[in-house]
């Protein structure tokens, strides 16, 4: 059995703060996300810097704003967008989330949750199908973290995704840090997600961290992506790459009260040096 270099799997999410020191000090890490949207305007210096970063870095792109579930159609100038900045940047991967985020063009600055129904599920498919046609690409879809759920939802979150990437032929983002919030605000056990996805689907992986929120009407967790992964977190993704063999590209994702270069990269270096132990302990018993 042979695996790229581990040292390869596990990258960070590409913030303007850190974009400078990545220029100036090109650190020892294997990938780079970025927020597709982000860099749609070719004259700004965040695009720019863009230019002299992917010169030394694989990149992947992550977008927000697809709003692959909503009954708006695609908006195609965001679609042609996207097209030539992928075109630019040539990513591993390409990227949105299991969500909406627009009414008849008015667009909310968030990813709000689907209704887990079969016409919803029929929209999005449809959806994923014509951005993959468009970009003629295979599209990563993420699980998204919510706090909320429709009445109307008749199918379980992970059945649903399961039959988008079915039906679509996608991939998946499984972002461990939105399934554990998930479990705890709508009460489900992880362990029933992970058992209906499907590994060989899986592109890749994020981990992050989240905020406990109390209110009088009880604790909710929010995906902030403000703190360091948690240990929960670091079990879910020690179990899945433990149970399943899979050695998938890795993303710490920090995306508010962002924290210096140096410990974003420290949280890389966990993953890898797990990615590492367990490497090792494959090639022990297969001698």
């Amino acid at each position: 059995m042979s695996y790229p270099l581990l040292t390869d799997m596990v990258g960070v999410g590409l913030r303007s703060p850190h974009h400078q020191p990545i220029i100036a000090q090109r650190p020892d890490i294997g990938w780079l996300e970025i927020h597709s949207e982000n860099y749609f305007n070719r004259h700004s210096p965040q695009y720019q810097q863009l230019l002299a970063i992917i010169e030394h870095y694989p990149m992947s792109c992550h977008g927000i704003g697809l709003s692959l579930g909503s009954v708006d159609p695609i908006n195609r100038e965001h679609l042609k967008q996207l097209k030539q900045l992928i075109d630019v940047v040539n990513p591993f991967a390409v990227s949105d989330h299991l969500s909406w985020s627009s009414v008849n063009g008015q667009y909310f600055n968030d990813l709000l949750p689907l209704p887990y129904t079969e016409e919803a599920l029929d929209v999005f498919c449809t959806h994923v199908e014509q951005v993959q046609d468009y970009l003629n690409r295979q599209l990563l879809i993420e699980n998204p973290s919510s706090y909320l759920s429709f009445k109307y939802s008749v199918i379980p979150e992970w059945e649903f995704l399961t039959a988008v990437q079915q039906r679509t032929g996608c991939g998946l983002l499984l972002d461990l840090n939105n399934l554990y919030v998930n479990s705890f605000n709508h009460q489900f056990d992880c362990q029933t997600y992970l058992d209906a996805i499907n590994p060989d689907t899986v592109k890749e992986i994020h981990l992050a961290g989240f905020t406990v929120k109390q209110f009088p009407e009880g604790e909710i967790w929010i995906d902030t992506h403000s703190k360091p992964v948690s240990e929960p977190v670091w079990k879910l993704y020690r179990q899945w790459i433990q149970q399943n063999g899979k050695h998938t590209p890795t993303l710490i994702e920090w995306d508010a009260e962002l924290p210096s270069l140096e410990i974003l990269l420290a949280e890389a270096a966990k993953a890898n040096a797990f990615l590492q132990r367990e490497h090792h302990h494959e090639i022990c018993c297969q001698q």
